[in-house]
């Protein structure tokens, strides 16, 4: 299994991205699927989450700012992001619970990441 990554670049204060990431490989379902960033120097933290009925989390820093989806029958997770600050520079990476077969049991699996610079 695989997930990959796209959408990071350099954008001024108040700008938006859009970030993409696909899984693909062995997959029967796909539980939970999610961004996290790490700053230089910080620790990877969540920034939003969507489970497989399409219910949403955020981190406090980014709600209303950030809007997580989801395309179950695409195997891929986006993450718009609007009005964005430099304290969002970081690294983004995808993240996901996937089951391989019929049994409940998922593995979670990550993205290789894709640098967003939000200049001021």
């Amino acid at each position: 299994v695989q997930l990959q990554a796209s959408g990071g670049g350099l954008v001024q204060a108040g700008g938006f991205l859009r970030l993409s990431c696909a899984a693909s490989g062995r997959i029967f379902r796909i539980n939970e699927m999610g961004w996290y960033r790490q700053a230089p120097g910080k620790q990877r933290e969540s920034v939003a989450e969507i489970n497989s009925g399409g219910i949403t989390n955020y981190a406090d820093s980014v709600k209303g700012r950030f809007t997580i989806s989801r395309d179950n029958a695409k195997n891929t997770v986006d993450l718009q992001m609007n009005s964005l600050k430099p304290e969002d520079t970081a690294v983004y990476y995808c993240n996901a619970g996937i089951r391989y077969d019929a049994s409940v049991v998922s593995y979670k699996h990550w993205g290789q990441g894709t640098l967003v610079t939000v200049s001021s």
